[in-house]
């Protein structure tokens, strides 16, 4: 088998279904398995996959394992030649592995590879191409100066060599992985991308970054961003260091200013979005309970037209390719305060992230 996507999945089933819909769309002509861990989820999620997605295989844990293990379990039953470490609240296009299996090819000695990862409003997120967070980047980071922790040498839409990936998509062979010990279970949730990503590097391989496949990471689904978020972060960053540099006093007492500044400015972390203007509706159907939600002012398209400022753009997901509603977020206009939510084929509910740093949203209709 050439090709095992390993999904972790924590009470984020709407996302999840989405998610699952385009990974199928991308595996049509590859031989390939998807495998969902879940970690113990309260929200159907499990229930859902087994109905509508019975040739996934589902692993079901009792219990919150963390990251780490959960996948590092799915790696375990995984019947591929290579890995997808894959979030849940991603979407991917259709032609995402088989373009990237296409690039893995010219490099020799190549660790892991990535793509470029855009938010739910289409927006590049730089952590898709990082360097190594030594103590000294790491500090400047905590400062604001954010150019010596992403790999800024490298444009969003071009390729190169990226020390640290994220952990939300990452591809790697499988030997490769367990050759060096695969996701360190010291860490619970933060931090192991960063520290596989390193294991690798220091192993003499190179990890790539390819930035014409793009993927939306709705990003703060899975985490809340906030202070129990910081907390962690920092934690797991602590645990990077004490396994791999010298232990580093000025860092760490950054590192408690750092969790004590989030706790005063945690009521400020959510980006506010003006409320939508209009709504448009990209299908070639009429949703009449969605459109009633909007007192029947949904305007209804049948392709993708310059949208006017403060509007909500709807993507329907059994009308449009999972590729032409990514391209639709990155060619959005920025300045004109357009937001998107996205239409699961054969679902009765939309959904999207506005922000970074605050939960997405999911409307039933």
């Amino acid at each position: 088998m050439k090709l095992s996507v390993i999904i972790l999945n924590y009470n984020v089933r709407h996302f999840l279904e989405l998610c699952l819909q385009s990974v199928e769309a991308a595996i049509t002509n590859l031989d390939a398995e998807i495998i969902v861990v879940d970690n113990n989820s309260q929200d159907n999620s499990c229930a859902m996959v087994l109905q509508k997605f019975p040739e996934v295989k589902l692993i079901q844990n009792n219990q919150n394992l963390g990251f780490s293990k959960g996948n590092n379990i799915g790696v375990q039953q995984a019947k591929g030649e290579y890995l997808c470490i894959l979030n849940p609240d991603t979407v991917v296009p259709e032609d995402c592995f088989e373009e990237l299996f296409d690039f893995s090819k010219i490099k020799n000695q190549l660790g892991l590879f990535a793509c470029r990862l855009i938010d739910g409003s289409g927006g590049f997120l730089p952590e898709s191409k990082r360097h190594i967070p030594t103590p000294k980047v790491a500090l400047k980071k905590m400062i604001g100066l954010d150019k010596s922790y992403y790999v800024t040498s490298i444009k969003p839409n071009s390729t190169g060599i990226s020390p640290i990936l994220v952990g939300a998509f990452m591809m790697v062979k499988k030997d490769l992985y367990q050759e060096v010990g695969g996701f360190d279970e010291d860490y619970f949730m933060y931090g192991e991308d960063i520290d596989l990503s390193y294991k690798i590097t220091n192993s003499g391989y190179d990890n790539m970054y390819y930035g014409p496949i793009k993927v939306i990471h709705f990003k703060g689904e899975s985490t809340l961003k906030d202070a129990n978020y910081a907390k962690r972060f920092y934690g797991a960053m602590q645990i990077f260091y004490k396994k791999h540099f010298k232990r580093n006093i000025l860092f760490d007492s950054l590192v408690w200013l750092g969790i004590k500044t989030v706790k005063i400015l945690k009521n400020n972390a959510f980006a506010e979005i003006k409320p939508a203007v209009n709504h448009v509706l990209v299908s070639n159907r009429n949703y009449k309970a969605l459109n009633a939600k909007y007192n029947n002012t949904l305007q209804i398209v049948s392709e993708v037209v310059p949208f006017k400022k403060n509007t909500q753009v709807i993507l329907d997901a059994n009308y449009l390719s999972f590729k032409t509603i990514i391209e639709t977020l990155t060619n959005s206009e920025k300045n004109k305060n357009i937001t998107f939510r996205i239409i699961p084929k054969s679902s009765n509910f939309m959904l999207g992230s506005d922000s970074t740093k605050s939960r997405g949203e999911v409307l039933h209709f």
